[in-house]
């Protein structure tokens, strides 16, 4: 093994203080138990003041019911709407997200290797991303049409910039002194891009997945809204439309459901990707 191999092997050790013993493993899946507990008995006291204030205090025509959502969010199982709905949402969704990170990453990567090509893009990258993304969702829908490509666009327009300013910071983030020893070793740039940076930013990454999986949803949501067939965000804009504020906010209920899924999903797959990477 050469001593660059050594220099990278060595950023993959794990501490000898960083080995888990059993009664830390315990500790930790009894304080799993906790939260669950905690987040499930916050959500049914939130529910149980919701139905009151609908019941005694307030007109449920203004703040819906729970008892109606749920009977409401049963009907919609039944009929399979559920599933007709949430399928395109959650794919124009997950495709533009999944989009961001292929386009993002390369960009982001691109800033940080080169000084004069931020200087250059900087003015033009903050100007396109001070532009509020929700006036262009007209734009998309008039060059993409109303089928999934105006809705994925949308949802990329949202994410993929913080996709590049995470993949900067990231970069830079990165001890300079270990990349100057890998580069007097005669390291090349690729060894030290898949070694070092590469593996530096997955942190990085799984942070804007997570802050983009609620804009990617936004971002197909919005185009629903303003020209779609079927999808959460139509489904919300139809029940509006017709002054059906149950069917709103069973909409927005399964938004949010959708929304925490997903973020979970996203939660077990970082947390196995930096369990073998550190």
């Amino acid at each position: 093994m050469s001593a660059i191999d050594r220099a990278a092997v060595s950023l993959d050790t794990v501490p000898a203080d960083r080995a888990h013993s059993p009664t830390q493993h315990q500790t930790g899946a009894r304080e799993q138990w906790q939260v669950a507990l905690a987040r499930v008995a916050l959500a049914l006291a939130a529910i149980a003041l919701w139905e009151a204030a609908s019941r005694w205090f307030a007109d449920p025509f203004w703040i819906g019911r729970p008892s109606d959502i749920a009977q409401r969010l049963w009907q919609l199982t039944i009929t399979n709407q559920l599933f007709w709905h949430v399928v395109p949402t959650v794919t124009q969704a997950a495709a533009g997200l999944a989009l961001s990170i292929v386009v993002g990453v390369p960009i982001g990567l691109l800033f940080a290797y080169s000084r004069f090509v931020e200087r250059v893009l900087e003015p033009f990258f903050l100007g396109l991303y001070s532009i509020p993304r929700i006036a262009l969702a007209p734009l998309f829908i008039l060059w993409f049409g109303i089928g999934p490509a105006s809705k994925i666009i949308m949802a990329f327009s949202l994410v993929v910039f913080v996709v590049i300013l995470n993949t900067y910071e990231g970069i830079r983030g990165v001890d300079r002194e270990l990349i100057d020893m890998l580069r007097s070793m005669r390291a090349s740039h690729g060894y030290i891009l898949r070694k070092v940076l590469l593996p530096s930013i997955v942190p990085w990454i799984f942070a804007s997945i997570r802050v983009g999986v609620g804009l990617a949803l936004i971002g197909a949501v919005v185009g629903e809204l303003l020209g779609a067939n079927r999808g959460l965000g139509w489904y919300v804009e139809n029940s509006a439309s017709r002054v059906d504020v149950t069917g709103v906010f069973a909409g927005l209920v399964i938004l949010m459901v959708v929304g925490m899924l997903l973020n979970e999903i996203v939660k077990f797959f970082e947390q196995r990707v930096m369990r073998n990477r550190y």
